[in-house]
């Protein structure tokens, strides 16, 4: 049985111009120990993957499938249940950790709620084990940070307290929703650096959201890229990286920066914008942006092709696509 098993996860979003298809038929599976990446532009339904996964989905979603965690069906549960779930089996790192931190309390104090809660730790106890999550995600002077506000720490400082409490009782799942964003690049390399060592330790498994497939390839071994709510690429890694096989993935990676590069030479890009999800198109959602659109990807969902490797890939033209050079696409 596997830790965390999705099948068929929809997630449909009802809003006033009608319903927006935001998750649609997603599968992966995940053991103790792996390490998976999610990939895509901003609106491909990462996040919404992730709140659906831990039970925070707004007010005005639906969703349907299922999602297994040790062969139980979480959307099945109560919030009551969930509660119970949240922050011990599994625990979320957030965006940016200054909207998801409480103003008024102290970090200390948001350490020790879960602690207290699914732990049945006494205020001392719970105080002292808080201390040694902060020594140990690095915060420095802890016994007197531990009694600071949000506003009085640094960003990475107040990611690290994030992370602390994610970590407070060692759950099965880690969840990583854009942890770097609102960090500079050292910052950002000393939390995943942390989250990563964090991870293996415990022997936890990970997602890790990003748009940046660079933060991917250094810290997941598996990927799944994300486009128009659902998965049009997944696999190991490195298999990842060596076929780029949908245009979309070859678009992704043609747009990162390379030591090398000309001063005059312009980034590749992308031409367009992500789908609409309450106006999908009919076949292919890449179709308005692909080169190698034709009559079938605007009328026909494509096939995913699913290989030994275990590397699966949604294109109507993946044989013409896997011999084109990367930045031949989009040039």
């Amino acid at each position: 049985m596997s830790l965390l098993s999705v099948k068929n996860l929809n997630v449909t979003l009802m809003t006033s111009e009608g319903p927006a298809r935001a998750v649609r038929d997603l599968d992966f599976t995940l053991e103790r120990g792996d390490t998976l990446g999610i990939v895509g532009e901003s609106g491909c339904g990462k996040s919404m993957t992730a709140l659906a996964i831990m039970g925070l989905l707004p007010e005005n979603a639906m969703p349907t499938g299922e999602i297994l965690l040790n062969g139980e069906n979480l959307l099945q549960k109560s919030e009551a249940e969930m509660c119970r779930i949240r922050g011990n089996r599994m625990a979320m790192i957030f965006q940016e950790p200054m909207t998801s931190l409480n103003p008024v309390h102290t970090v200390g104090r948001q350490i020790m709620e879960p602690l207290r809660l699914h732990k049945d730790m006494n205020k001392s106890e719970a105080r002292g084990e808080a201390i040694r999550l902060l020594d140990r995600v690095g915060l420095p002077n802890p016994s007197e940070r531990i009694d600071n506000f949000p506003h009085q720490l640094s960003g990475g400082q107040r990611q690290r307290v994030m992370i602390a409490i994610a970590l407070s009782c060692a759950p099965d799942i880690l969840i990583a929703d854009e942890p770097t964003t609102a960090l500079d690049v050292t910052i950002q390399d000393q939390i995943l650096d942390l989250t990563q060592s964090l991870v293996e330790e415990e022997g936890m498994a990970l997602i890790l959201i990003s748009h940046d497939l660079g933060v991917i390839s250094e810290n997941t071994d598996h990927i799944m890229v994300m486009y128009g709510g659902a998965s049009i690429e997944s696999g190991r890694t490195d298999r990842i990286f060596e076929e780029l096989s949908h245009p979309y993935t070859q678009g992704l990676f043609a747009a990162m920066p390379r030591l090398g590069r000309a001063r005059n030479q312009r980034l590749v890009t992308i031409p367009g914008t992500v789908p609409d999800l309450i106006n999908l198109p009919t076949g292919c959602t890449f179709t308005d942006r692909c080169p190698l659109a034709s009559d079938i990807c605007r009328n026909t969902p494509p096939p995913v092709h699913a290989f030994k490797t275990g590397h699966r890939v949604a294109c109507h033209h993946l044989d013409i696509a896997r011999a084109k050079k990367t930045e031949e696409l989009f040039s």
